[in-house]
């Protein structure tokens, strides 16, 4: 079994689970024995072979950054019905050079994966001015953040976060 955390989306008291290999169900099933009576286990299939955070984010309750509206197509029906925000595809290749090309570990859509801070804040990366005046567009106030070698460490500012800690218990979005 083989699970990396960021195939889980964390919506108040439901996961959505990215299950794209055998190892990753194995691990589903894990992750629902273990907190299954806390947390509703939304499996989608195939979403990405990597991370689910950068094919889709949750920015606020009922408003999704997805990286395509195909990917609407694979979500729990609860969440098909939540107003997206389509992320531009990256305009340029901008990322730093290695010597060692097979260290990169991500995709061009890396980005996609902001970091609400509030339901009106997202902090974006500042190499992505494009997916920054979208979001804006949409009534968001984007914080540009530098984070350069985001490709060499297979992840973005989501990845590199912990749940954050409210009072009260977890919402219920998908009820």
């Amino acid at each position: 079994m083989m699970f990396d955390g960021a195939q889980v989306l964390r919506l108040g008291r439901d996961l959505v689970v990215n299950v794209s290999t055998a190892h990753h169900a194995l691990a589903c099933d894990w992750l629902e024995r273990h907190v299954g009576d806390r947390f509703r286990v939304h499996r989608v299939h195939r979403l990405s072979d990597s991370h689910i955070d950068s094919m889709v984010l949750a920015l606020r309750p009922g408003t999704l950054l997805v990286r395509s509206d195909a990917v609407a197509d694979k979500l729990p029906e609860a969440l098909r019905s939540w107003d997206r925000i389509v992320a531009p595809t990256p305009e340029s290749d901008d990322f730093p050079r290695y010597e060692d090309e097979d260290l990169v570990l991500t995709s061009l859509f890396i980005d996609l994966n902001v970091l609400s801070v509030s339901p009106d804040t997202v902090l974006v990366n500042e190499a992505c001015p494009e997916l920054a005046r979208v979001l804006e567009k949409h009534r968001f106030t984007a914080v540009p953040v530098r984070h350069r070698h985001r490709r060499l460490f297979g992840g973005g500012f989501h990845c590199f976060t912990l749940d954050t800690v409210r009072e009260g218990g977890p919402e219920d979005y998908l009820g």
